[in-house]
């Protein structure tokens, strides 16, 4: 297994894709009733995606306080996050749902966030170097 010396780009990028993680299933957790009326989605795809979102922010957090890392669980947490974009982008063509137009605005809003921390963890990757070389 390749392991990395993760640069300060990637480790403040996975500590703001915890960040985002934990405030984002927070708020879908205990407010999906709420939510759900203002964005047209179904109540329990919000809480669902926002239970779903707290572990994986407690693994981002933890990834992003090593400065050691497998280069795998970074490219996974990067094809991860690409697959949220597409499945983001999914939810509102597929015509499952027919969520407002605060809604429309809500996943996407939420989407480019996240393709913007995936941007930072791809380039904060390329800038870490494999360890026992000079970072």
């Amino acid at each position: 297994m390749t392991m990395i010396q993760s640069s300060p780009l990637l480790r403040g990028a996975l500590a703001l894709d915890a960040a985002a993680c934990a405030g984002m299933g927070v708020l879908l957790s205990f407010a999906a009733k709420a939510l759900s009326q203002l964005l047209g989605l179904p109540e329990p795809l919000l809480r669902g995606v926002g239970l779903l979102l707290l572990p994986c922010a407690a693994l981002l957090g933890w990834l992003s306080r090593r400065r050691e890392l497998p280069r795998l669980a970074v490219l996974a947490v990067i094809g991860l996050n690409l697959i949220w974009i597409a499945d983001s982008l999914l939810l509102l063509a597929g015509g499952w749902f027919a969520p407002t137009g605060l809604g429309v605005a809500f996943v996407l809003a939420q989407a480019a966030a996240v393709l913007a921390v995936t941007i930072a963890e791809a380039v904060g990757l390329g800038r870490s170097v494999p360890r026992g070389k000079p970072a």
